[in-house]
This record gives C-alpha cells, structure tokens and sequence, in this order.
C-alpha cells in the first residue's frame, strides 16, 4: 500500500473528513489534500503527529513509516 493510500486508510478507519483529520494533526487541509493525492508527502513534524494521533487511536503506524 502505498503512504497516500494508508494515511486515507487512517483518517477513514476513524471517520474523519479530510477538514477533521488535519485539525487532529496540527496541519492544513491541503496538506492532507494532497497527501492522499500523492502529490506530497508529510515532513517530519507531521509524521511526528501522525505517530501521536496513531498511538491515542491504537492504530499501527509501522506503514506509514515504511512508506515514508
């Protein structure tokens, strides 16, 4: 799977729109917008928060690390 597959995996797994999911992450709607476009990629601090957001969800983050 590739990262813009599993971040949209993630954000769907807990029912948030692509609005909710950055507000949960500290980051911009476009951001996600276009993480799960695959016309980018988060930078560190976003991955940082993602990993939080993971864990408070028990959701495994070892995907999205591989993928990065």
């Amino acid at each position: 799977m590739s990262l813009s597959e599993e971040i949209k995996r993630i954000r769907q797994h807990c029912f948030l729109s692509q609005e909710a999911f950055a507000r949960e992450l500290n980051v911009s709607f476009s951001s996600v917008n276009r993480w799960e476009g695959g016309r980018s990629k988060p930078n560190i601090a976003a991955m940082k928060n993602m990993k939080v957001f993971c864990e408070s969800h028990n959701i495994n983050f070892s995907n999205l690390e591989k993928g990065w």
